[in-house]
């Protein structure tokens, strides 16, 4: 069986690059590697909830599968005066993480290797952002939404990206069954931002 980027211990060979991506306007270095989701660069579904997302510069923000970190470590540039939580479960991604938020000069996040929300229970946050693992299943993607929701200040929100042809709108569907609010803030190459508010 072919290993996935949300394997808990990659095995798959080591293969460390080095590469920059100017998000919002802002050049970061990241280091990347093997059984971490695309390593290559950042994803276009990422860049795009990196331009889309709205964070106040105090905000308390938790990023649900974080990768190497361009998600995370973007809000926290964001948010100044605020505090990034960074998870994933795969111990090669948060280990990456960690370098290019040292890389980058960014010290406002704690980053952690959590099987989703699990490590951050009894935490509550701003914002929640996920660039969800589709492949895992439904069932795991609408475990975050649930357990985002737990986690969310009251009129806190969570920021989604999904492909419209990997199951936006079932993901819509769940998002309107727990959230007060739902609103497809944008789309663009089939790619949807989602916000829901708590």
């Amino acid at each position: 069986m072919s290993e996935h980027y949300y394997t808990e211990r990659p095995t798959v060979k080591r293969d460390v690059h080095t590469m920059q991506e100017v998000l919002r306007g802002k050049t970061y270095t990241f280091l990347t590697d093997a059984g971490v989701f695309s390593k290559k660069g950042v994803d276009y579904g990422s860049k795009h909830l990196i331009e889309t997302m709205q964070l106040r510069e105090d905000a308390k923000v938790l990023d649900v599968g974080c990768g190497y970190g361009p998600i995370g470590l973007s809000a926290a540039v964001m948010c100044p005066k605020g505090h990034v939580t960074m998870v994933d479960i795969n111990e090669r991604a948060i280990e990456l993480s960690v370098d290019n938020a040292k890389r980058n000069g960014i010290t406002n996040v704690t980053i952690l290797q959590s099987d989703l929300l699990e490590q951050v229970q009894g935490q509550r946050f701003d914002a929640v952002l996920t660039n969800p693992p589709i492949r895992a299943g439904k069932e795991v993607v609408h475990r975050i939404f649930t357990d985002a929701f737990e986690c969310l200040v009251d009129g806190g929100a969570i920021w989604v990206v999904i492909q419209k042809k990997q199951g936006a709108p079932s993901a819509m569907k769940k998002l309107e069954s727990l959230y007060s609010e739902v609103t497809e803030v944008s789309k663009d190459k089939g790619y949807k931002i989602l916000k829901a508010t708590k």
